[in-house]
């Protein structure tokens, strides 16, 4: 049998919502693909699910009929903008954010028989500190905090970081400042929070990048379309693109501790650590 292929699983998280999360996660993963990666987008807000919403998608299967054993995970999957594929979520369907332990991982299990070949995996999860934003976060290998400049995103963004760190010896991360005035204006928030990390928390925050606020942005989110496709020439598209290329940099974890398979290990053994919840 062949060693699996590392694959390199990228959390992007927020404290809040409201703060183009999932958008951001979308752009970077178009970007990606575009960089000649072969990238799986997973919408990990099992009950309130938007990435196919702000798609335009309309998969006709989703993970809460992978829970009930109707279809396999690569049924699923649809083809996405720009070469990614996307794992749908459930939208609205209350059983999907309150899954015990044992359904739990039978959705994450489900991973393990992926056929899809995948090297770059991006998990959009929910808003908040919940346990499954948590256990997904615990699990990935790079965590992206999406902040915007405004005290409530910059407070939540931290309580997220100080969850993860001093509960869970989560010790790295890398900041994106969103929807900001200027490249000037990014590393400012990025200095706001930095200060207050350094002072009271034992992590590493690294600066990822910043994405304009951007009217062509908006326009293509209205469109149901990555701003990268649809205006390739504009500022939030150039940003993403950037932010992508610093992603792609990344060392791809190694070995047996790298590959798919691992990440849904430590997604089973974190969801009974937290109650099951993911």
């Amino acid at each position: 049998m062949a060693e699996p292929k590392p694959v390199k699983v990228v959390a992007v998280t927020s404290g809040k919502g409201g703060v183009g999360k999932t958008n951001v996660s979308i752009n970077l993963s178009v970007a990606l693909s575009r960089l000649g990666r072969k990238v799986l987008l997973m919408d990990a807000d099992l009950g309130l699910a938007n990435v196919d919403v702000q798609l335009g998608l309309h998969p006709k299967h989703n993970l809460s009929h992978v829970l009930d054993g109707s279809v396999t995970l690569d049924d699923v999957i649809v083809d996405g903008p720009g070469g990614i594929k996307v794992v749908p979520a459930a939208s609205g369907i209350k059983h999907m954010a309150e899954l015990g332990p044992q359904e739990n991982a039978g959705v994450i299990r489900a991973f393990s028989d992926l056929r899809f070949d995948v090297d770059t995996l991006l998990v959009d999860t929910a808003a908040g500190i919940s346990d499954s934003v948590v256990t997904f976060s615990r699990a990935a290998n790079e965590i992206v905090v999406v902040v915007c400049d405004e005290p409530a995103s910059i407070a939540d963004a931290y309580a997220m970081v100080k969850v993860l760190s001093r509960e869970y010896d989560v010790s790295r991360f890398h900041l994106l400042a969103n929807m900001v005035d200027s490249p000037q204006a990014g590393r400012r928030l990025y200095a706001k929070m930095a200060a207050v990390t350094d002072r009271f928390l034992d992590v590493s925050l690294g600066y990822l990048g910043a994405v304009p606020r951007d009217d062509q942005l908006r326009k293509a989110i209205q469109r149901q379309k990555a701003v990268i496709e649809a205006f390739p020439g504009s500022r939030a598209a150039k940003a993403f693109e950037d932010v992508a290329s610093r992603i792609d940099k990344w060392p791809l974890p190694q070995t047996s501790r790298g590959h798919l398979e691992f990440f849904v290990e430590r997604l089973i053994q974190f969801g009974a650590a937290t109650g099951g919840m993911i």
